[in-house]
């Protein structure tokens, strides 16, 4: 039989949906991915024969380039954040501890701050553009931002996360206007967004390319989210580079150590003291973390 390419965009129940150049069809994977414990997710390349009863089966994992656990997906060229300084605002370590992730396994970061026409978030975007992150502002109510961000995310395989609640689906209809999604409101008790996406699928953008919705932020699990050593952390925060390397002592973490040329950095207001409080923070979390006990299988 013939193996052929596709790229899984929904897996639910053993049963996977591939786009392929033919279009889209249903497969199922072979035991031996049952046996070796690999779980396919979106973004997934695999290859695929087809049955003489008309049915697909998934046979091989092309290798990947990235995966991040949580979210589960694979392959991805940028991940996008979505933020708010309106209600649910959302906080600086949320951002910072996804982003510090992304930059670890080499998916290029984008922050969107949504509903700008309630609070523009110049405090995130000065934070975020001083950390030479790309940032865009936009509004899912009024559709101001969204063709840039669509412009953006043009040609690549990308992913919306951000808390629940900052308009991540509603961004994602902007983009899809020919797809019903299921957008949820906002809880005026709690302040905070009822969850509307429980699983990662893949949808084809209509200028190119592919643009996941993820679970919210309180859907991760951070004990899996951190695949990374502590000495590693700094690299998710692109600031410190030009700092690194010119610290009092060899094996600086840059967390409290005298003669530090970050903490240096951040108290001349060169770093932005919400980015180092998060890099702390991070480092403290991965204290106990050795690299034998680093997986990377959803």
């Amino acid at each position: 039989m013939t193996s052929m390419e596709g790229l899984i965009i929904r897996g639910i129940g053993g049963l996977y949906t591939l786009d392929t150049p033919s279009g889209t069809i249903d497969a199922r994977a072979r035991g031996i991915f049952r046996h070796e414990n690999l779980r396919l997710i979106p973004g997934d390349r695999v290859t695929y024969e087809m049955l003489p009863d008309g049915t697909a089966v998934i046979t091989e994992l092309i290798p990947r380039r990235n995966m991040l656990i949580r979210p589960s997906a694979a392959n991805l060229d940028v991940l996008v954040v979505i933020a708010s300084a309106a209600p649910p605002a959302t906080e600086f370590y949320l951002i910072d501890r996804v982003f510090a992730v992304a930059a670890c396994k080499g998916i290029e970061q984008l922050l969107c701050v949504n509903k700008c026409d309630l609070d523009p978030g110049d405090e995130l975007v000065d934070v975020y553009t001083r950390a030479d992150i790309p940032t865009l502002q936009v509004c899912a109510e009024t559709g101001d931002g969204i063709s840039a961000l669509a412009q953006r995310l043009q040609g690549k395989i990308s992913a919306l996360t951000g808390n629940s609640g900052v308009g991540k689906s509603s961004i994602l209809q902007k983009m899809l206007p020919d797809r019903t999604l299921q957008v949820g409101e906002l809880s005026e008790k709690l302040g905070r967004g009822k969850h509307t996406t429980r699983s990662t699928e893949l949808y084809a953008l209509p200028e190119g390319g592919y643009i996941a919705d993820t679970p919210g932020f309180s859907e991760f699990d951070v004990s899996r989210l951190f695949t990374m050593l502590r000495e590693d952390v700094w690299h998710g925060f692109p600031e410190f580079a030009p700092y690194v390397g010119y610290c009092r002592y060899t094996g600086c973490l840059h967390t409290h150590e005298d003669g530090c040329m970050v903490r240096e950095a951040v108290a001349r207001g060169d770093i932005p003291a919400s980015r180092h409080e998060s890099y702390v923070r991070l480092c403290d979390e991965l204290k106990d973390t050795r690299a034998w006990m680093l997986k990377d299988k959803p």
